[in-house]
């Protein structure tokens, strides 16, 4: 065998001793009366050899056996013990390992024991403290503390033993338990579907780890609980199947952790995938339905879509609250049935309301449960909102306040109906989450909005407002910017007149978008203008231009980062003379121009000058 082989043979032994402790089953004496097979694989000796003798023999020191005696005595009255110890192979060697000893009762009124036993070299290292590296690992319990229910079940799947631990965590209560089936104890699919796990394992011999499984609370109960289950089969003296132990693991905590996790990396993909208001408001109620609510509303102020500024708190207006419109709206039900008010129509907020009060305060309005009894809030001023709400079985409600900067965006409503369980304080966390990565999501779209409707303000004053060329020439231009999303680029021209009929003809692109390169194109613009009525050859202006960039990124330029600022601008400039009929011109990072006729394009003409500069103005080749 190869050792790649060995090695992937290797680390299969380890998962399989990891994944499946050694069992043993102890009577009230400490006599072995079950054996699994991985008992077998941690210390060499089979079902046969260690079943009928004391368990204590496989303890190498006499300090182990001192304090397991000890434990034993102690663990009736809590129920549980583990310590490390050391056992003695087979083969002669010793093998450290971590014990975990728990009592069972049964119908005799004996206390029975059951024990764990895991090699310690195949422990994970589980830190004392919290370091920068682990701190997700070192906020969760060791598993040797973790609460862990045990049950033994014979061959017919009787339950014959249990731990207390069992019954707190499935809800199964001991007299109910002992002497019956899992499907006597808790009738349904779920358990008939363990029992089949139950029989495989009796009849295969092979383990059955981590199987998940719901408790079996009363109907009643909205909080459930998620166990995990291993099950292991443990032999009698002969080598023959004695029954099946069970060891549960309540991992609510942890799965629902997960699941959160998962939510949030669903939102750094989901969330703010546009540069709209509205639509940023629509993906934030998406995504909470339905993993955290069954129904969820996202409403804006009002100016928010508008991209003006948005309200710094909440108060009245002219003795009004200010209007918010819906952005967002989601429903695990079709259609939205729960919803009065339609996406993109205007919602007005009451004075003295839950949603009110959160917009105030900028905290979240937590209500795991909903009174919705006659005479609360809703009946004296929303009548209306009340039968969508009993109509609908509202159970829970959260209302979180979309606040970005300092700055009220609007407010997001997630409402459990159909879900039983009512909002935790782990959900009202989530939520909050959820709602501040919308909320900066948001703020970005709105000074989008607001940028993007200063610039198209702005374009009209860069172009010229009624470009001739008087009796020189006949001048047609059209502007069409190639960045649709940002209304304005940096791109300009220009038609000046100079003296004797000449024309000067102007095309400039300032590096950028926006409201920053539209500014930036209108200094230039007004600049080349100046430069023009002095009468300058092309040359020469754009020299002049270019040391005027160079003022204008001084200008602007961070003390203390000052390589960070730059402005980067492209220029073409050409003088028209119609007594001559010739074109000067001069270029300075720009295309150059082509020549068209009605029936042809003929190549670019040379520039009989080209600037060139090396700051402020990009080169290019002739």
């Amino acid at each position: 065998m190869g050792s790649s082989a060995k090695t992937a043979v290797s680390e299969a032994q380890t998962a399989i001793e990891r994944a499946c402790p050694a069992i043993a089953l102890l009577d009230a004496q400490g006599t072995v009366v079950g054996w699994s097979q991985g008992a077998q694989r941690l210390v060499g000796y089979s079902a046969v050899e260690v079943a009928g003798r004391s368990a204590g023999v496989l303890l190498v020191a006499a300090d182990d056996r001192a304090k397991a005696s000890q434990a034993a005595q102690e663990s009736t009255l809590r129920g549980r013990w583990s310590d490390l110890a050391q056992v003695r192979h087979r083969d002669g060697r010793i093998i450290d390992v971590r014990l975990c000893v728990s009592s069972l009762s049964g119908q005799d009124g004996l206390e029975w024991w059951v024990v764990c036993a895991t090699d310690k070299a195949l422990l994970p290292a589980w830190p004392a403290k919290a370091t920068a590296a682990e701190p997700l690992l070192a906020t969760q319990p060791p598993p040797s503390r973790l609460p862990i229910g045990v049950v033994i079940r014979d061959t017919h799947l009787r339950c014959i033993r249990v731990n207390d631990t069992q019954g707190s965590m499935d809800g199964i209560p001991l007299p109910k338990r002992l002497g019956r089936r899992l499907t006597e104890a808790a009738p349904g699919t779920e358990a008939e579907t363990l029992e089949a796990v139950m029989h495989q394992v009796l009849e295969s011999g092979d383990p059955a780890i981590n199987v998940d499984y719901q408790a079996f609370l009363p109907a009643n109960v909205r909080s459930n609980h998620i166990l995990t289950a291993s099950y292991v089969r443990l032999d009698d003296a002969q080598g023959r199947a004695l029954g099946v132990c069970v060891v549960s693991v309540d991992v609510t905590d942890s799965r629902r952790a997960r699941e959160r996790l998962a939510i949030l990396g669903e939102a750094s993909r989901r969330i703010g995938t546009t540069l709209d208001v509205m639509q940023t408001g629509q993906e934030l109620a998406d995504l909470a339905v339905p993993f955290l609510a069954d129904y969820a509303t996202v409403d804006l102020a009002e100016s928010v879509p508008l991209g003006e500024k948005p309200l710094a708190h909440l108060c009245p207006q002219g003795g009004h609250i200010p209007v918010f419109r819906r952005a967002g709206l989601a429903s695990i039900h079709p259609g939205t049935p729960e919803s009065l008010i339609a996406r993109g129509e205007p919602v007005f907020v009451l004075p003295t309301s839950p949603f009110t009060g959160a917009l105030r305060s900028g905290k979240s309005h937590f209500e795991p449960i909903l009174d919705a009894s006659k005479g609360t809030w809703l009946d004296h001023h929303d009548a209306a909102r009340a039968e969508k709400l009993r109509e609908h079985a509202m159970h829970s409600l959260m209302v979180i306040p979309i606040r970005a900067r300092g700055a009220v965006l609007g407010v997001a409503v997630f409402v459990r109906t159909e879900d039983p369980r009512p909002f935790e304080e782990d959900d009202l966390l989530l939520a909050e989450e959820l709602v501040s990565w919308a909320a900066l999501a948001l703020d970005n779209a709105r000074q989008y909005v607001r940028e993007r409707s200063a610039a198209l303000a702005l374009r009209p004053l860069l172009l010229p407002h009624r470009a001739t060329g008087g009796s020189a020439a006949d001048v047609a231009w059209r502007y069409l910017p190639t960045d649709s999303h940002h209304g304005i680029g940096g791109d300009w021209f220009d038609v000046i007149p100079l003296s004797g009929a000449r024309i000067a003809l102007v095309v400039g692109d300032v590096v950028g978008h926006g409201i920053n390169a539209a500014a930036k194109t209108g200094q230039l613009r007004t600049a080349t203008r100046t430069l023009a009525d002095m009468d300058m050859p092309p040359d020469e202006v754009l020299s002049r231009l270019d040391e005027q960039v160079i003022r204008l990124t001084e200008a602007e330029a961070d003390p203390r980062h000052p390589a960070t600022t730059t402005m980067a601008a492209t220029c073409l400039y050409t003088v028209y003379d119609p007594v001559t009929r010739t074109c000067t011109m001069a270029r300075a990072g720009h295309p150059r121009p082509r020549s068209s006729t009605r029936t042809a394009t003929s190549p670019s003409p040379t520039c009989p000058l080209e600037h060139r500069s090396a700051s402020g103005w990009s080169p290019s080749s002739p």
